[in-house]
């Protein structure tokens, strides 16, 4: 649906030009790391989908704003997840309401009923995280981004993501394996 999104944007408001078929070009190259990164950071395929095509469509109507093509994913990333947080806010104003088709693209629900109880708990787990940790976790495990990327893409001190890093991965911890939990070490060996 996204590609032939995209194929009908810019076939529709650029026909025979050039740069704005390699621009249509570059970003058909990305929507599906794009897709990927949002269906992780929203935890949910249908809400994902609409948020990486209503990226691509302001990608499109903003190509100017691109400094430079190369650096078109962290481009779209960022429109993503501001788009993200506009689209929390919303709800966050409005309430929640959940139809009962959408349970569908849950992930935790999407997982075979073996593992399910242990993706349930990890989305519980990352939804519970602040939206900083959750995205920091996220861009390093998914995206693979070094603590240097990370800090230029967010406009952050490096010791920020770092401490950020290490609080977000001791909250997941905390909140896969709590301290109750965990069997205490008592007495000498036999």
């Amino acid at each position: 649906m996204i590609l032939s999104f995209l194929n009908l944007k810019i076939g529709g408001a650029a026909q025979g030009q050039a740069s704005a078929d390699a621009f249509g070009r570059l970003l058909k190259a990305e929507w599906k790391r794009l897709r990927r990164y949002a269906i992780a950071l929203t935890q949910d395929v249908a809400w994902a989908d609409d948020l990486v095509q209503d990226t691509m469509e302001r990608a499109l109507n903003r190509r100017d704003s691109l400094q430079d093509q190369a650096a078109v994913y962290p481009w779209l990333r960022s429109i993503l997840h501001n788009l993200h947080i506009d689209e929390i806010r919303r709800r966050r104003s409005r309430g929640t309401s959940v139809e009962i088709d959408d349970l569908a693209d849950s992930i935790a629900f999407s997982a075979p009923a073996a593992d399910r109880g242990a993706a349930r708990d990890l989305v519980r787990a990352m939804s519970a995280l602040s939206l900083e940790h959750r995205q920091i976790l996220l861009l390093i495990g998914i995206e693979g981004l070094s603590y240097k990327e990370i800090a230029a893409e967010l406009d952050i001190p490096i010791g920020t993501v770092m401490s950020r890093v290490a609080r977000a991965r001791e909250q997941l911890r905390l909140r896969l394996d709590p301290p109750d939990r965990v069997v205490p070490i008592t007495g000498a060996r036999r």
